[in-house]
Order: C-alpha cells, then sequence, then structure tokens
C-alpha cells in the first residue's frame, strides 16, 4: 500500500481529487447559495471556483507531488504560480469555453458538468506540470546530502572553525551537551535520559544531559537527585525563570558547557539513533544540523491527526514566508554549535514558539546548515504540554518578528556583519 501511494500519479490524482472537491463546494455555494443562477453567472461561478482550486492545487503539488523546489517569494509568485496557470491554461480555457457550456447549454447539471471538467483537464495538467513547471524550472533534489543556501541577508562569510580537524576530514569537539527540559515527567524520565546516556556511551561520544526542571510538581526532581548519583554524565539544574517550556529551553543554553548542543524532549519521542546521527553530521562542519520528520527517511508514530494538520500548514506557512527548503521549522529536536547559540541571544520566547525562534534566527543570522531525516514517537506517558489554542498568537509573533529581523534590520545581527565589524574594531 506504501509503494501504491507513494506513486507520484497517485498523489497527483489524490491532490487534483481535494482540489475538485473545493472546487465543486465553491461553485456549490456560488450558484445555490449566492444565486449565480444565470446562463452567465453560472460560468462566472466555474471560473472563479477553478481559479481558487487552481491555487490550492498548485500548493499540493509543491509540497507533496514535486517536492524539493524553491520557496522563494520571488519564485513561488513571480514564476512558478504563472507558469503552472500557462500548463494548466489550455485544460482550463477547454472546461471554460468547451465542456462547461456545451454540457449546461444541454442541461446536464452543473456538479456532474465540472466533474467531467476536471477528470477531461488532469491528464493535461499533469503532463505538462511535470515537464514544465515542477521540474524544469527548479533543480532536482539530490540524494548526495548538501548544505542548504541560509536564507539570511546576504551571503555567509567564510570562518575558520574553532573544532580541532580530525583524520576522518571533519570537525570534532570534546563534549556534547543534550538540553532536555521537564515538567511533570516522572513517568518518562529517567528511560529518557538513561537510554540516551547509554546509547552515548555505545558510540563513545563525550556528552553532559543537562535537564531543566521546570519547577515540577511531582517526583521529578526526587528522581533526578537519585539519577546524578549514579549516572556521571546527567547533572540537573532547577529553572530560575518562571514556569514555561521556553523559559527552561533557555535555562538550559545559558547553563550547558559543551561544544555543541542538542535540545532534546523529556518524554522519549525524540530518537538517540538520531542524536548520534545529529553528531556525526555537524562534525562535517555545519553549524547546524536541523531535522525534519517529513522527508524521505522521516517517520511519525501516533501523531494526532488535528495537531499533523496544524503543523503542516504552520510550517507551510513559514516555508512561504521565509523561502525556505527547511519543512519541519516547528520541532524542537535540532543540534547547534556553541558559536550560534551565542549569535542568536538574546531569545525571547517564553513558551513552544521557542521552537521556531532557535532554528529561524540561526538561518536568518547567516550559519550554514543541513537537514537529515528522524523518527518522532507520541508520547507514551504523562500529558503533552503543548496547548494548541493558546499557542497559535505566540508563534505568529515570533514569525513575524524574525521576518522583520530579516528584511529590515539591513543586517545587523548577520554573521557577515558582525565578523566584519569585529575586524574594524580590531
Amino acid at each position: 500500500m506504501s509503494i501504491f501511494l507513494s506513486s507520484r500519479v497517485v498523489k497527483f490524482l489524490l491532490g487534483g481529487g481535494f482540489a475538485a472537491g473545493l472546487n465543486l463546494a465553491l461553485i456549490f455555494l456560488l450558484v445555490d447559495k449566492f444565486g449565480f443562477d444565470s446562463a452567465t453567472l453560472r460560468n462566472l461561478a466555474n471560473i472563479l471556483s477553478m481559479e481558487m482550486s487552481l491555487v490550492a492545487s498548485f500548493f499540493i503539488y509543491r509540497v507533496w507531488v514535486w517536492p524539493g523546489g524553491s520557496w522563494q517569494l520571488k519564485s513561488l509568485f513571480l514564476k512558478q504560480l504563472p507558469l503552472y496557470h500557462l500548463s494548466a491554461g489550455l485544460a482550463l480555457l477547454l472546461r471554460t469555453l468547451l465542456i462547461f457550456p456545451i454540457l449546461d447549454w444541454w442541461g446536464i447539471n452543473y456538479l456532474i458538468n465540472t466533474l467531467i471538467g476536471v477528470l477531461v483537464s488532469a491528464s493535461i495538467n499533469y503532463v505538462l506540470s511535470d515537464s514544465l513547471v515542477f521540474k524544469k524550472t527548479e533543480t532536482a533534489p539530490s540524494d548526495k546530502e548538501e548544505v542548504y543556501p541560509p536564507e539570511g541577508l546576504g551571503p555567509v562569510v567564510e570562518e575558520s572553525y574553532t573544532f580541532t580537524n580530525t583524520q576522518n576530514g571533519g570537525y570534532g569537539y570534546g563534549l556534547l551537551s543534550l538540553v532536555i527540559p521537564a515538567y511533570n515527567e516522572e513517568g518518562c524520565i529517567v528511560p529518557t535520559v538513561t537510554a540516551i546516556t547509554e546509547m552515548m556511551a555505545a558510540e563513545n561520544i563525550n556528552c553532559e544531559v543537562l535537564v531543566v526542571n521546570d519547577n515540577s510538581r511531582d517526583r521529578t526532581e526526587e528522581l533526578l537527585k537519585e539519577l546524578i548519583k549514579t549516572n556521571s554524565n546527567v547533572r540537573y539544574i532547577n529553572n530560575y525563570y518562571p514556569n514555561g517550556f521556553g523559559f527552561a529551553v533557555r535555562c538550559g543554553l545559558e547553563n550547558f558547557q559543551g561544544d555543541a548542543v542538542a535540545i532534546v524532549m523529556a518524554d522519549s519521542s525524540d530518537s538517540p539513533e538520531d542524536i548520534v546521527r545529529y553528531y556525526y553530521k555537524l562534525q562535517e562542519g555545519y553549524d547546524c544540523v536541523l531535522g525534519s520528520r517529513f522527508i524521505k527517511g522521516g517517520k511519525v508514530f501516533d501523531y494526532p491527526a488535528h495537531k499533523l494538520l496544524v503543523n503542516r500548514l504552520a510550517n507551510l506557512f513559514i516555508q512561504i514566508v521565509f523561502g525556505l527548503g527547511f519543512n519541519d521549522v516547528t520541532n524542537a529536536f535540532k543540534i547547534y554549535r556553541k558559536e550560534v547559540i551565542e549569535g542568536i541571544m538574546p531569545l525571547i520566547s517564553h513558551h513552544f514558539n521557542l521552537t521556531v525562534e532557535v532554528p529561524l534566527k540561526a538561518i536568518v543570522r547567516g550559519y550554514s546548515y543541513t537537514t537529515i531525516p528522524i523518527t518522532w514517537r507520541n508520547r507514551q506517558t504523562g500529558v503533552s504540554k503543548l496547548k494548541i489554542k493558546e499557542m497559535g498568537s505566540r508563534y505568529l509573533f515570533i514569525v513575524l518578528y524574525i521576518w522583520l529581523e530579516k528584511y529590515l534590520s539591513r543586517g545587523d545581527y548577520h554573521r557577515s556583519n558582525r565578523k566584519q565589524r569585529a575586524k574594524v574594531n580590531g
């Protein structure tokens, strides 16, 4: 079944089916609810509903059927979308000027009429989209991992790394820190930390696990006190800020001791194996490694459907606004060199919107990054602390705040400008 659903043609048809459903719903509203009941008005309703469903289908195809293209606003709205209109133009003209009027004149119900037009034009749309819009206008993704160009305010100026050059040509460092915020996690904090430290020991990775107890009201702190007695790689501190996920992570990022740091969730949703992959990928010289659950090789298990939908829509919005190729900004589980954390300070998020602030600031300020697929599993114990209703406006605030920095700060916070100023002052 997975092989069948992975077929581009099947995805195209499913995406087109959704757009067709939207088309039908819109024309129904216009004809039956808003009184578009003459031949001219029915055709106008057909044109309006087609245009809106066409735009919807473009974004469905760009995200799901032909992923990997540019999300730069200029490319998106001045090149890709017009080309998509052009590729669909023949089919649209066929439906508007020939199929719909003739079938309407024959007395065919407008819903059936619209559905026939969709089916006739689908094959034309696929062939032209595949050859004109989504392949030839964008470079095909390579199987080889590459650095994504930073979407900052200018080219990154080459810097000499402070890491020690290792024999395999990468960049080594002495200590890896893992910051784990924990609020009322008595059911999972011990197995989470134990699984991580055992994996790091098996890979001979020198690490510290820094748990930030976010003023828990259960036995979390008591368990941590016992844990540090038996595991020298673990330490904990109590969050000295007010309660909140963002505050707890900020506390951890102000107190970790490693040369690189990963933010890891306390509920075992993040895979220890992925931490190892982060570690070795970072040694290739990247400033950040940003995992994605939604690229080839990425996996999610037991993701609540409503949260998954909100997640995909939020990340699509961020991709469009910033012109990103990266599609999983909102996930906290990522790894950064110490210099990146220092370079994105101060952090201002109090809550889960910190998961957006950290990677977006790193990208906008010009740090290099790459993406690898990661695995995510829904928590098996405890209660999720993320409340979607409470976080919507906070996420939007952070996105707009960093967007303003990107386009209006004139590069004041970009790493290249900081380096140039340092040279002048020196």
